[in-house]
């Protein structure tokens, strides 16, 4: 009796100390492995899972703390959404952590519950432990949420932005991001909505998953190309014992799947290294002692340790990514994949790409480019001409300048015009300081009244109008300052990037006083079809041969100048309501780009391709009297390095040679003669200005 009572006391004691106990630590592929099992209703064989040799370092990353971003390009077929089961189940029953997941509509969301995460609950004997209502109807228990013991999991669709309000979390998963809305109902894209709901936990976690779709619209892949590194799972050749990634490669690549004759079944794999083949075989062999290697040569083992490129264990990255695609999975033969590949490009051939942009998403993991029209930086660098930054060239009119605000900067392009759409680039300027703060602004008033280009034939020339971008965060800064500096002729614009109709896409009073009634006189805001304007300068950049239309680059740009201006591309996508083109950034900074298209938007403002040639005729005699190239000396003589695009100023050796000139001409009618606006005093009749835009007539 005794016995048994004490039995009885024990067994009560360790249950009710069971909440109070804290299980040994496991990363997510341990528990995974231990724990985790494949339901009938969501696998092709119902059993206890194992996790494949690539998946492990994944599943470890998942599950390991120090690391706050996962993302994760894969195709079809590499059990993604079986590791994104496991770890709401790691996180729920070993760390007890509130997590919510998005599905990109409320219709995925029900899908996925029913058929992938209520078998998994009832089938992973160890949710029983945390999830004692896994069989019942009860309010714990349902397509929008499942409260476990400890924590709870929060489930969502993607398109609503109030789905993405009133949690806090401590995981936040997104399943296939690249299905979501770009921009939920123009609240932000829905990473950075989900990473506002973890910004108070202790141990936060974004996990994002998906099969990539369109480039230059594909979220997943614009994650991938901001994490810190890149991962890709490398195998040893059976050969030379080298380490590679597999590889689709190319016809003429040298490396990659490579097969005879048209016969898929003859399909090998070709080591970039030695230029041996191996088989799938050969891969499945030497799969377990794989590893991951990332863009700045670290790698990652199944156990989720770090190591640099000197095999020395460091921290993790706090955002990792990795790329997957259906060449690791063992359940996919390489056979098949060369059969799909070769029924794709025979519909390619016959006009229907649809196939083989399905095989690029979700086979090989990658970006469809589609229609894509781009401008490649080293042609254009090529291209470049032997003329001097800051000294305007011969037939070069009329400076504009284009401005684009950033949080620690502005940058000023200035852009010279001439007959027929001619360009030349004049320079490119970057004040650095806050623009909150009035300094820079300071400095900028003063570099656009005071500052004077020697053009070639005499005269200087000043910058005639000035187009400031006014989007982001100092959109009232940027006003202010159009409104102080009116007698430049500064106006504020801001893009309008769809339904735009015009270059000029409209305007509308942003000075509004007290009773809600337009200030006279004051700020208007300018609309800038930038797609038509980006559409336009693209345009004259496949024009090859000086004339009207083309472009004139200085090779005295750096590099970095000419990454930026082909940093975006035209891209066609179809939707439900038709084709859709736009341009769109494909790296972070494309400044010098966006100010060449502010510039464009002055050049249609000021409509210069109406302009006469009695115009232009009456602005040559002013500007580039006949005479010789004053500067073709001291050109042909130059040898000075780029400048950079931060730079203010000319290089030394050129500013000390440019004085000459410049002050010889300084007497000479400069460019604002014809083109400034009278001055306010006079009780004479004004001079007639030349350049009168249809803005100006108006006031």
């Amino acid at each position: 009796m005794t016995t048994a009572y004490s039995e009885a006391v024990c067994k009560h004691l360790r249950v009710g100390l069971a909440a109070f106990a804290v299980p040994p630590p496991v990363s997510l592929d341990v528990w995974a492995s231990e724990n985790f099992y494949l339901s009938a209703e969501s696998s092709y064989v119902e059993q206890r899972w194992r996790p494949w040799p690539f998946q492990r370092a994944i599943l470890s990353c998942m599950g390991n703390d120090a690391i706050r971003e996962v993302d994760v390009e894969k195709s079809a077929r590499v059990g993604y959404t079986k590791m994104l089961l496991a770890a709401i189940g790691y996180f729920a029953e070993h760390k007890r952590r509130n997590q919510g997941l998005w599905q990109p509509t409320d219709d995925d969301r029900d899908d996925f519950v029913k058929t992938e995460l209520d078998s998994m609950l009832r089938d992973v004997p160890a949710m029983r432990r945390v999830f004692p209502e896994y069989l019942a109807r009860h309010k714990d228990n349902t397509l929008l949420q499942k409260r476990f013991l400890g924590s709870v999991l929060h489930l969502k669709g993607g398109r609503s932005a109030k789905n993405y309000r009133r949690m806090s979390l401590d995981v936040a998963l997104l399943d296939e991001l690249s299905g979501f809305d770009n921009d939920v109902e123009k609240e932000g894209d829905p990473f950075t909505l989900a990473a506002k709901r973890v910004e108070g936990a202790t141990f936060p976690k974004i996990i994002c998953g998906s099969t990539p779709k369109l480039k230059g619209f594909c979220l997943i892949n614009a994650r991938v190309q901001l994490a810190e590194v890149v991962y890709r799972y490398h195998v040893d050749c059976p050969h030379c014992g080298g380490h590679h990634a597999l590889t689709w490669g190319g016809k003429d690549e040298p490396h990659g799947f490579k097969w005879v004759d048209g016969d898929p079944e003859t399909v090998k794999h070709l080591c970039p290294h030695c230029g041996a083949l191996s088989t799938q075989g050969d891969y499945l062999a030497a799969e377990e002692s794989g590893r991951w290697y990332g863009t700045d040569g670290s790698t990652v083992d199944h156990e989720g340790v770090f190591r640099d490129a000197a095999g020395v264990v460091i921290p993790p990255p706090a955002h990792v990514a990795f790329h997957v695609w259906t060449a690791y999975s063992p359940l996919v033969t390489w056979a098949q994949i060369v059969r799909e590949f070769m029924a794709a490009y025979e519909a390619t051939q016959q006009g229907d790409d649809s196939k083989l942009k399905a095989f690029t998403n979700t086979t090989r993991g990658e970006v469809w480019e589609g229609e894509i029209e781009r401008t490649d930086a080293e042609e254009l660098l090529n291209r470049a001409e032997p003329f001097s930054l800051r000294i305007v060239p011969r037939d070069c009119l009329l400076l504009l300048a284009g401005a684009d605000t950033q949080d620690n900067r502005i940058e000023v392009a200035v852009w010279g015009f001439g007959r027929g759409g001619r360009m030349w680039t004049i320079e490119h300027r970057v004040f650095y300081g806050n623009p909150a703060e009035p300094q820079i602004w300071v400095e900028l008033s003063a570099y656009l009244r005071e500052t004077r280009f020697p053009h070639v034939a005499g005269p200087e020339m000043g910058i005639y109008a000035t187009a400031i971008d006014s989007g982001g965060h100092n959109a009232q800064a940027v006003y202010e300052f159009a409104r102080s500096h009116a007698a430049l002729r500064v106006f504020a614009v801001r893009g309008r990037p769809a339904g735009e109709k015009h270059i000029k896409d409209g305007a509308g009073p942003v000075d509004i006083d007290w009773r809600g009634k337009r200030v006279k006189g004051g700020v208007i805001l300018w609309h800038v079809g930038t797609n038509l304007a980006k559409d336009l300068l693209h345009g004259r950049l496949q024009v090859t041969r000086p004339g009207p239309g083309y472009v004139h680059l200085s090779n005295e740009l750096p590099k970095s100048w000419f990454d930026q201006f082909t940093g975006e591309v035209r891209a066609t996508r179809r939707t439900v309501t038709g084709t859709q083109t736009r341009w769109t950034a494909v790296r972070k900074r494309v400044e010098t780009w966006d100010c060449a298209v502010y510039a464009l938007w002055l050049e249609a403002h000021l409509e210069l391709a109406r302009k006469p040639a009695a115009w232009w005729d009456m602005l040559e005699a002013k500007v580039q009297p006949d005479q010789a190239d004053l500067f073709a000396a001291l050109r042909a003589g130059s040898d000075a390095p780029r400048a950079e695009v931060a730079g203010a100023a000319p290089p030394e050796a050129r500013r000390a040679a440019l004085p000459s000139p410049a002050r010889a001409t300084r007497q000479q009618p400069s460019l604002d003669q014809p083109l400034a606006p009278p001055a306010p005093p006079p009780a004479r009749r004004a001079p007639r200005r030349v350049v009168q835009s249809t803005y100006l007539r108006r006031r």
